[in-house]
Order: structure tokens, then C-alpha cells, then sequence
């Protein structure tokens, strides 16, 4: 038996490796298959090319569990190691056999890096045994045992099959990696695509013997192969169908919704890029899809926080990106700093963009029909990301309240006749409660204006975005002002009331209207207007909004609303004025300001239920 010291700066480097290294404990288990995978990809490129004769054989991977004894093996059938190697990669921390097979075979695909990772072991094992034989068949086996400290020993191994045993003796604080549910939560986390099958005990299977009414259903144990080594992103655009993309969606995220579309990604140069980004269905929701798009390096998984990688609006998007040139032990810092993951950035914000202007290119149809959900995507991408804005303002839609949809250059256009404003600029009127509405709605189409639906949760900001961009539009909610104003003109409408009676009328309403925030104003408007009308100024309506979605207080913006006099209307203008009993005109007043807070939703609680009372009173 042969005992050394591993060859390291210091003799503190199994704590740092406990405490530092990773993040997370449970990585451990990722870092030693990918390892196992790494040898068993090194020994299938020997034979490719010749130098390896024998039969390669089985070549699954297998974590196997011992509760009893409290071992945790992963063992695979690769390359091996002799006892030179063993003290080589093992004993020396600064070198990585993958490093060095990297060199001398670059054309290969390698994963994993057999220094550092392996030593992860030692954050759950109180001691690490390595049994292995190399595929050199006259070289005898080695056995590598280390108890988490500098020392180790090295004898001669009895193994006959080439491969590598790594048996992990699991410490007190760490029994959870001995429970079979842990492990497999494990292996679907980070194994689920690794190129190599990975077996973990087995499973029972139902299979039928026989035909017609002699079938039998018969339950049989076959291997639990937890991965599938051959994703769909790895496969050519033109080998797969629809019906893959869709059957992998189901894989990656089971129960959910069939995504609206997809974009394969397969790109060799400036770097290497594989992987599919599915759309989907977003329901108005910007917080719950996040954090599903996947990131793996050479089939490795990595994580699924690629704010780094992926543009903000993009983290909306589900799926899997796959590149050889993001390490495996990914940080952020490196992330912020590194050219590649600055080129795919880039690139994949321009494959999408494309695959968005195809789609209402070919079949606008189609994509009208899609733009409740795709509408909440294109917005935030154009708010975030100056580059997708150019691209997105071609085929970013408007629809309005007839269920028409236009560019936003088709909109200008539709509406530059009747809603141009004294100052030249095109007024986009617009709706975020169809319902509530209504009666603005109606009123405003009476004036000519065609009326925008926004509903969408970042609608504010979408608005105020377009409005710094197109400088001769600006948007004004439906109910923001009444109709005849929503779009500013010279015009004006003569009331057929004196200043004198319009005057009294405005003082009528203010000794009856005492609700904080409320402006009274007289307005010549229409007969067909309503006698009594509640606007919303816009900027400050809008900025409450806004700070409301921020998750701010809106006490800066206090609530504040005009109501607006019809002096035009029959009601003002001959019935309340021509009454003689002042009780009967306050009580008329009333009621006609409690209309209009009934159409704005502003009438509530206790003032509701008088108010529908003393209709009730007026009925009889």
C-alpha cells in the first residue's frame, strides 16, 4: 500500500472546498457525473479512433445507494484510470485529466473537468474511495482512498471491469443524499439530458402479452434510465416536426399549456449555441413565467437564472439554451465580463425579433390571433431593449374596442383625420376596462374617435415609452376628459344658459359635492352628453398607476377627479333650474352626481345602498 500527501498550497483545502466552492451542496452529484460522463465520452472517442480496440460495451452510467452501509457510488464504464493517473489528477488539485484530453483531441465534445469538481464529493462524504481500472487492458487496477483531510492511500484494485468507481461515505449532516426520492429529485434537476444513459435502480413497467381477449397486462422491472441523451435541440430543424417541439415542451414543463410557437436556435460560429425557446401562453402575467428558460453546457445543466445571458424580456420565454463556451461552475461577475455570453445576448435578442416579423409577415391573420399573448412579450421587449424596439415597432399591434388590429405607422394613419389635436399631434384615445367604459366609449365614437384597447399589465409603460418615442402622439384615457375634449381643438360649443345661470348652477353642485379631490367645472357640451360626468385627469391618474405597479405608496398622488356640468343637457338646463323648492334641488343634485359616480364605479358601500333606496323612493 502506498500513502502520500495530496499536493496542495495549503492544508486547509478541503474546508474552503466544503464552505466555498459551491453555492450549493447538493451540486456535488451534477459534478461527479458529469465527470463520469466525461469518461465515458473519452473512452468512445479513443475507439472512434482505433486507439481503443476492445468492445465498448454497456456504457450507462449507474448511482446506486446503500442506506445501510451509508454509501453513495457512482459508477461508470469510460476511460479509467492507472495508479500514475490516479496520483496525477487526484493527488495534484491544479490538474484536469479533461484538460489535458481537451488538448490533445479538441474536436471531441468533452464536459466536466476532473480537478476541483471532483473534490465536491468531500462536501457530503466523510470519506471518498476511487476504484478504478484503466482501458489500457494490461494495467492492473487502483484504489484511491482519501478521509476528507491531505492524506490518502493508494493500493492495487481487484476491479476486472474498466471504469470508475466513485463510493462516497455520506456523512451524519448529510443522510438526506442517502434517500432515494432526494437523489432522484437530483438526477432530474441537473441529469435529465446528459449524453450518456444514467441508470438509477429500476422501475416497474406495465407491458401486454397476447392479443384481443387472451391480452394480459403483465408488470415487469426494467432499468430506471432517469435521462434522455438525445434532446430535440440537439437533432437538425428539418429532422424534427411540429409534434416533437410540442412532445419536448411537455417533457420540460408537464401540465402546462401548448406554447404558441417556437424558435430553434443552431448556431456554430462566432460560437458555439444550440437550443429551442418556446412562447408561451403569457396570460397578461409578467412575474409568474419567469426563471423557465433552462441553461446547460454540453448537456450539462447549469441553472435556470440566465438574466445574465438572456435580455430581461426574453426570461418570459420557456425552454433550453445550450452552449460548450459557458462553464459549468458559472458565476455572475463572469457572466457580466465575458464576450461570448455578450454575443449571445445579441444574437438570440435578433432570432427572435426575426422569427416575430416572419410570423406577421407570412400570416398576419395568425398572429392577430395570437396578440393577447404575444402582446404583453413585444412591449416589454420594446420598453427594455433599444434593438428589438427598432425591429418590433414593424410589427408591435393596436387594437381597438371593434377587435381591429393595425401597426402602429397603420394606426397614425387611420387616425390622423378626427384626432389631431391644435398642436399636431395625433391623440390615441384608449380604454382599460371595456365595461366600466361603456358610456365614454359611446360618447367618444359620437365625436368621431375610434378608442384603443390597453389592458395589459405594463400598458402605463408601454404608453409613456411610445409617447417619448413617436413625438406627435400622445394618449388620453377614455374617461380622462369629456369627449368633446378628449382631442384639444380651437372649438368651442355656446351654452344656452347665461354666465349668471351657469354660475349658479356651478355653485349648486359645489355646496352639495365635498369629496375630497373633486374640481367642479360648467361645460357647454352636447345634449346628447350626459347631464353630470366624472373625468380621470390623465398624468395624474397615470403616474398613480404607475407607482401602484411598482409596489409604491401613492399618497404623492392623491386621488382627484373633475366633475363636469352639462349646462346643454334638459335636466340642468330647464328642470333644475326651473324648481322652487331648494330642498328638492339638493336632493336632485345628489342624484345626479351620484349617476355619474355610478358609471365611473366611484359609488360604494354605504352612499350605494342610500342611493339605490331613495331610487326606489323616486319610482313610487
Amino acid at each position: 500500500m502506498q500513502k502520500g500527501q495530496i499536493s496542495v498550497q495549503t492544508e486547509n483545502i478541503f474546508p474552503i472546498i466544503k464552505q466555498f466552492l459551491y453555492s450549493d451542496q447538493e451540486i456535488f452529484l451534477r459534478e461527479l457525473i458529469s465527470n463520469a460522463v466525461d469518461a465515458t465520452t473519452k473512452v468512445k472517442a479513443l475507439s472512434s479512433k482505433g486507439i481503443f480496440k476492445g468492445d465498448l460495451g454497456d456504457l450507462t452510467i449507474e448511482i446506486i445507494i446503500d442506506k445501510e452501509n451509508k454509501l453513495l457510488t457512482i459508477r461508470d464504464k469510460g476511460i479509467g484510470m492507472t495508479s500514475a493517473e490516479v496520483e496525477k489528477y487526484l493527488n495534484q488539485v491544479a490538474f484536469s485529466s479533461a484538460q489535458e484530453f481537451l488538448e490533445k483531441y479538441k474536436n471531441e465534445a468533452i464536459i466536466g473537468h476532473f480537478g476541483l469538481g471532483f473534490y465536491s464529493a468531500f462536501m457530503v462524504a466523510t470519506t471518498v474511495e476511487v476504484n478504478t481500472k484503466s482501458y489500457k487492458k494490461t494495467v492492473k487496477g487502483a484504489v484511491w482512498t482519501c478521509t476528507g483531510d491531505t492524506n490518502y492511500t493508494l493500493d492495487e484494485s481487484k476491479k476486472k471491469e474498466r471504469g470508475t468507481d466513485i463510493i462516497l461515505h455520506i456523512g451524519d449532516d448529510s443522510v438526506e443524499y442517502l434517500e432515494e426520492a432526494r437523489i432522484q429529485g437530483l438526477l432530474d434537476k441537473y441529469c435529465k439530458f446528459l449524453p450518456v444513459e444514467i441508470k438509477f435502480g429500476t422501475k416497474k413497467e406495465t407491458i401486454y402479452e397476447g392479443e384481443g381477449d387472451d391480452k394480459e397486462a403483465k408488470e415487469i422491472e426494467v432499468d430506471n434510465i432517469i435521462n434522455n441523451p438525445n434532446p430535440i435541440w440537439k437533432k437538425q430543424p428539418r429532422s424534427l416536426k411540429e409534434e416533437d417541439y410540442k412532445s419536448f415542451y411537455n417533457e420540460l414543463y408537464p401540465f402546462s399549456s401548448p406554447p404558441l410557437f417556437w424558435i430553434h436556435l443552431n448556431i456554430d460560429f462566432p460560437f458555439n449555441l444550440t437550443g429551442i425557446l418556446y412562447f408561451p401562453k403569457l396570460n397578461n402575467n409578467l412575474e409568474v413565467q419567469k426563471n423557465k428558460i433552462q441553461l446547460y453546457s454540453n448537456q450539462v445543466y447549469v441553472t435556470d437564472d440566465v438574466k445574465e445571458i438572456v435580455p430581461e424580456f426574453l426570461t418570459l420565454l420557456h425552454g433550453v439554451i445550450d452552449s460548450p463556451d459557458i462553464p459549468l461552475n458559472v458565476s455572475r461577475s463572469y457572466l457580466q465580463s465575458d464576450q461570448n455570453v455578450k454575443k449571445i445576448t445579441g444574437y438570440i435578442t435578433k432570432k427572435v425579433a426575426e422569427k416575430l416579423a416572419s410570423l406577421f409577415k407570412k400570416d398576419r391573420e395568425g398572429f392577430e390571433a395570437k396578440w393577447q399573448d404575444l402582446g404583453v412579450f413585444v412591449k416589454y421587449g420594446m420598453l427594455s431593449e433599444e434593438k428589438f424596439h427598432d425591429k418590433a415597432h414593424k410589427f408591435a399591434l393596436l387594437k381597438n374596442t371593434e377587435g381591429k388590429h393595425f401597426t402602429i405607422e397603420e394606426y397614425k394613419e387611420h387616425i390622423k383625420a378626427n384626432q389631431t389635436d391644435k398642436n399636431d399631434r395625433m391623440v390615441m384615445i384608449y380604454s382599460n376596462n371595456l365595461a366600466e367604459h361603456d358610456s365614454f366609449i359611446s360618447s367618444a365614437k359620437n365625436y368621431g374617435h375610434d378608442v384603443l384597447e390597453f389592458d395589459n399589465v405594463i400598458d402605463n409603460h408601454f404608453m409613456q415609452h411610445m409617447e417619448h418615442k413617436l413625438t406627435d402622439v400622445s394618449f388620453v384615457r377614455v374617461d380622462s376628459d369629456i369627449a368633446s375634449k378628449l382631442v384639444q381643438k380651437d372649438e368651442t360649443q355656446e351654452s344656452v344658459l347665461s354666465e349668471k345661470e351657469q354660475e349658479k348652477i356651478k355653485t349648486l353642485f359645489e355646496s352639495k359635492i365635498k369629496t375630497a379631490g373633486a374640481t367642479v367645472t360648467v361645460e357647454s357640451l352636447s345634449p346628447e352628453d350626459q347631464p353630470v360626468i366624472i373625468t380621470r385627469p390623465e398624468f395624474m391618474r397615470r403616474m398613480k398607476e404607475m407607482q401602484a405597479l411598482q409596489g409604491m405608496q401613492a399618497g404623492a398622488f392623491p386621488d382627484s377627479f373633475n366633475v363636469v356640468i352639462n349646462t346643454n343637457h334638459d335636466l340642468v338646463a330647464e328642470k333644475l333650474l326651473k324648481m322652487r323648492s331648494e330642498d328638492k334641488k339638493e336632493e336632485f343634485v345628489s342624484h345626479l352626481y351620484n349617476l355619474a359616480l355610478l358609471n365611473q364605479g366611484m359609488l360604494k358601500g354605504a352612499e350605494l345602498t342610500t342611493f339605490i333606496n331613495k331610487s326606489i323612493e323616486f319610482l313610487k
